[in-house]
Order: C-alpha cells, then structure tokens, then sequence
C-alpha cells in the first residue's frame, strides 16, 4: 500500500503528477499540473483502500468517500483551500485541490527554535483568529464539519501572509443524529488529540475536539515545546507544564486560554470556536480553570475518588485500554 505514483503520470486525463510531496495515514499527495488550466497547480490528496478488505467494506468506503467529497466541494473559505474535483482511480480515490504555496508553521516553529527564540505571541494570535475563522465555518456548516487533525505541519503561511488549514485526510461530517461518518478512517496525531477521539466511528466527537487540537497547537508554536499527550495527562496530569513555565513572554490571558481549550473533558472547554477566539483576545471572561497540575501533591486522591463521576470513569478505561494494547503490539513484534 502506498506506493507513489511517478512524476509524468497523468490521471483523469487531467492531472499530471509533477512530484510527491507528502505522505498521510491514508495515501500519498502529489502535486500536479492541471492539463485543462494552463499553469495551474494543484494538489492531489489520495485515499487508498487496503485491498485486501471484503468487498462490501471497499464499497461503502468508495461510496462515503464520494458522499463526503461532494461536501467538501461546497466549502468556499479563504482559509481553506478549494476542493475543485474528486475520482476515482485504479484502487484509490482522489481529492483536488488548490495548491498553497509557502511554508508549514511546523517549519516556522523549528526555525525560531534554532535561533534560540520563540514565535512571537502577536504573530501566533494573528494565526489563530485566521484558524478560528476557519473552524467556525466548518463547524457551522449543515451538517457541522469537523477537521479532526489540526497540527501545525497542517497548517501553511502563504507569501501574503493568509493562513491555510490544510489536508482534509481525517474530516468528518456530523449526521443529524450527532454521529460523525469518516472520509479517512484515523485518530488524528497523538499530540493534538483529545481523548474521546480516539475508538471506532461509533465514537461521538463534536467541535470541541477541534478546538483541543487548536489549544494544542498553539502551545506547541508558542513554547517549541509538543504539550504533554492526553492519554499522558490522565494518568499524570502533571505532565502539562504552564506554558509560561516555558516561555515566560506568553502572556498570562493566553496561557489560561490555551489551557481551558486543553481540558481533558470536552464539557470543560470553550463551547465554540468563537469562545475559544475571544478568550485569546481578551474580549471573554474565563471560567474559573482548574489548577495545574489537576491534583495537587498536598492532596491525597484515591482511585476511588477520581473514578467517582462518569467522565473520570470513561477517561480512566481508555487510558487503560489503549495501554493494554501498547503492550499487546509490543509482545507481537
């Protein structure tokens, strides 16, 4: 599986293949020349379906694929790049969209950490109003779409200074029923995501996983240093350092913020994206944030105690599960 296509290649009788320039969970992406449009780029995101799944399975997929696509096509937001076809081909389906140019803010991040300095907090608040621009169209959408993988190496600063929420590779679309259907299916990466994302599609996620991944996000680009993992911060909430701790210029409403969009229970982050972007702003009043670390040495908790209410319960059986099965993977190889 995997296997990238050739520069020269063309498919659909379209898009030829100039060369490979990344690679997802779930396929390659290449960028492309659009035949049709002269001097066009574009690049091709490829979803490519294990073959070895039963028939059925490989059917529905193609067919949610296509259904999820069309969406996707509708979008018009100038922080996300347009979505202008869909195929199918050979084994593999296809998105096409615009090409960005311009660097991912990963690459940023890397080069202010080699200079021994940080980004600055005005420069990573203008990329977050641009992020949280984005998010709210999505999220309010009908159906709401959420993006699932927000990271900075997703995110790409063009040469005139727009932001673009790149790759798609994870985007669910929410059904009526509160149910969220994949294009890809993924966790998204460990970092970034809240807990309650990780499990099958029978899962329930809603915005405020994105608006995890975007606080995630945000401490990464502000302190060059990757936050502690969610699965890590259940079983050792210590784990989170204060940003401040690790850039004492970020500013204290900034770092209450992050750390609000960062709580382990959905029910205790910012409802929406918006709320997220006027806490960043200091436009909203934050709500009374619960002290980090969450347990205090001082105190004495039993597992009795943090096991009391229903969210401690279902976060405690995922971090176990996900645990046994790290042993699991490790005892097979």
């Amino acid at each position: 599986m995997f296997t990238a296509r050739s520069p020269g290649e063309t498919l659909r009788g379209r898009y030829r293949i100039r060369e490979h320039i990344g690679q997802g969970g779930a396929g390659n992406i290449y960028l492309a020349e659009d035949l049709r449009l002269q001097g066009r780029l574009c690049a091709l995101k490829e979803v490519e379906h294990d073959p070895r799944l039963p028939e059925r399975i490989l059917a529905e997929a193609r067919e949610q694929f296509f259904r999820e696509a069309s969406v996707l096509a509708r979008l018009d937001h100038p922080n996300l790049p347009k979505v202008s076809d869909f195929f199918s081909a050979e084994n593999c389906q296809y998105l096409v969209m615009d090409y960005v140019p311009g660097q991912d803010l990963r690459t940023l991040m890397h080069m202010a950490r080699r200079r021994n300095t940080f980004l600055e907090e005005t420069t990573v608040l203008n990329w977050a109003r641009q992020l949280c621009n984005a998010l709210t169209y999505l999220h309010t959408q009908s159906p709401p779409i959420l993006h699932r993988d927000i990271k900075p190496s997703n995110i790409k600063l063009t040469p005139s200074g727009l932001i673009k929420l790149v790759d798609f590779g994870l985007v669910k679309v929410m059904t009526p029923e509160e149910a969220t259907v994949t294009i890809v299916h993924g966790q998204g990466t460990m970092t970034y995501t809240p807990l309650e994302q990780y499990g099958d599609d029978a899962t329930h996620t809603d915005p405020r996983a994105d608006i995890y991944a975007l606080g995630a996000t945000l401490y990464h680009l502000l302190t060059n240093t990757p936050p502690a993992t969610a699965q890590e911060r259940f079983l050792h909430p210590e784990n989170l350092r204060p940003p401040r701790q690790l850039n004492p210029r970020i500013s204290p409403r900034v770092e209450k913020a992050i750390l609000w969009a960062m709580e382990l229970h959905p029910e205790d982050r910012p409802v929406t994206v918006s709320d997220f972007c006027e806490a960043l702003a200091g436009t909203r009043p934050l709500p009374n944030a619960i002290p980090y670390p969450l347990f205090q040495a001082s105190e004495e908790w039993t597992l009795a105690q943090i096991l009391h209410t229903a969210p401690e319960r279902w976060l405690f059986y995922t971090a176990l599960g996900l645990w046994t099965l790290s042993l699991l993977a490790i005892w097979i190889r």
